[in-house]
């Protein structure tokens, strides 16, 4: 039978900007739980789990897509599946990858607690290779626990029973993509990619894993549109390297290909990791050529003025709510958006899926990159909401389209910042800490 629950089925690679081959993804249905009175750990349901429902993952419970479509709030939920590591994967490493879940996150593979991570908003990860069978099914466990606290940020989710003001149902649980990556024990970790079109370069941060022996070799090779740009080597002799790249090349009359809503170029860029001239590691990136600044009291992109034309978007979808339902209705949502006007968005209390943003780097829409607030301020709320915050600016730093960082919307979650010294010193030290990560675009 066709339900709301099977129309649904989030499939896509949920990481665009730093993609590999090797993945497995674990959306689709999972049994599960709730558990109100908080017995689950006690009573070892990660051991033996027998949950009754079914949920489909990436969506939470209080969903439609989700097959149960409750809107009441509990505070404990739990999901289970099994999953098989694929022949041509062992031996490698197994790091289990969540795009987001809300709020306290807790897993077991084959009854090994792995660990945890506090946070609605960013993306985590496990490396749960200790923990694997690779010979048969193995069983994943996770927990969530969530509050109505407003210490927690939560944007536009609402903390009492009912629906208020513009605070609608809450957003339980795993609510982005779940997914498997296999790495060899050496491996690409992160790329920070830094556009610079002054001097017609770009800036490479690369994190390596692993031990980096004599043998090794890192390769980076830039394309546009297919066409080879520049290809650099060279050994990585420690795990933390930075190379700059002129881009200068003969594509185009003039040189370099900008970037920006009329015309949203990109370049392409695989990084490559040999280990005694075995390939190890291969990732696909991309990135786009372009400056945000401020001269004048006005907004520059690539030097000039620009006039946004943004919409205030909640980035909410009738049967999914925050979760976007399909590739397909991201893009469709992004060219009307653009059809009507509007050259960007402001994401409004919500940080947004990976593909959305990759398909706001294609199709040339700017962005505005909002975190969710917290409604009280506090030593727990200043914790919740810095370290996750750090995470965000992170993760999303590598996306062409988003322009601005804005950590804070009006005065929710620092009520009192007109007067209170300690709320100005906080907003001013998250500001300052943005800077000393991504000097460049407005916060």
């Amino acid at each position: 039978m066709i339900t709301k629950s099977t129309i649904y089925q989030r499939t896509e690679y949920p990481r665009p900007q730093f993609q590999r081959q090797s993945w497995i993804n674990l959306n689709g249905t999972w049994k599960f739980s709730f558990d109100d009175e908080n017995i689950g750990e006690k009573g070892d349901w990660h051991y033996q789990p027998a949950f009754s429902k079914e949920i489909q993952v990436p969506f939470t419970y209080e969903t439609e897509a989700s097959g149960i479509g409750e809107e009441t709030f509990h505070p404990n939920v739990w999901y289970q599946r099994t999953f098989d590591i694929p022949k041509e994967e062992v031996g490698k490493r197994a790091l289990l990858r969540f795009q987001a879940s809300d709020y306290l996150t807790k897993v077991w593979v084959n009854g090994t607690y792995i660990g945890e991570h506090a946070g609605g908003n960013a993306a985590f990860s496990f490396d749960i290779s200790h923990a694997i069978d690779q010979t048969k099914a193995n069983e994943l466990v996770v927990k969530v626990e969530d509050s109505n606290s407003c210490y927690q940020p939560r944007g536009k989710q609402r903390w009492k029973d009912e629906n208020f003001g513009c605070w609608y149902v809450q957003n339980t649980g795993i609510w982005q993509t779940v997914w498997l990556e296999f790495l060899h024990s050496e491996s690409i970790e992160y790329v920070k990619i830094t556009p610079k079109i002054d001097t017609h370069s770009v800036a490479f941060n690369y994190k390596l894993h692993g031990t980096m022996i004599d043998n090794s070799r890192l390769e980076t090779i830039i394309s546009f549109k297919g066409k080879k740009v520049k290809q650099l080597s060279f050994l990585p002799d420690r795990n933390d390297m930075q190379m700059e790249v002129d881009l200068l090349s003969e594509i185009h009359e003039w040189k370099v290909m900008h970037w920006s809503p009329s015309n949203p170029n990109l370049y392409d860029v695989t990084f490559r990791l040999y280990v005694n001239d075995e390939l190890v590691d291969e990732v696909e990136s991309y990135f786009g050529m372009r400056k945000v600044s401020i001269k004048d009291g006005q907004v520059l992109l690539n030097n000039s003025p620009i006039y946004q034309k943004l919409l205030l978007d909640q980035g909410y979808w009738p049967d999914t709510m925050l979760t976007p339902p399909s590739d397909e209705a991201m893009i469709e949502d992004i060219e009307k958006t653009i059809a009507m006007g509007f050259n960007g968005v402001r994401k409004h209390q919500k940080i947004e899926d990976d593909r959305f943003l990759y398909w706001c780097d294609v199709k040339g829409l700017l962005v505005w990159s909002e975190m969710a607030a917290t409604y009280e301020y506090s030593d727990e709320a200043i914790e919740n909401f810095t370290k996750e915050w750090l995470e965000i600016v992170t993760q999303k730093y590598n996306h062409p389209s988003i322009i601005t960082w804005v950590p804070f919307n009006e005065s929710w979650g620092v009520p009192n910042i007109a007067t209170d010294k300690k709320q100005q010193a906080f907003t001013e030290s998250i500001y300052y800490l943005t800077k000393s990560i991504d000097h460049e675009r407005p916060v």
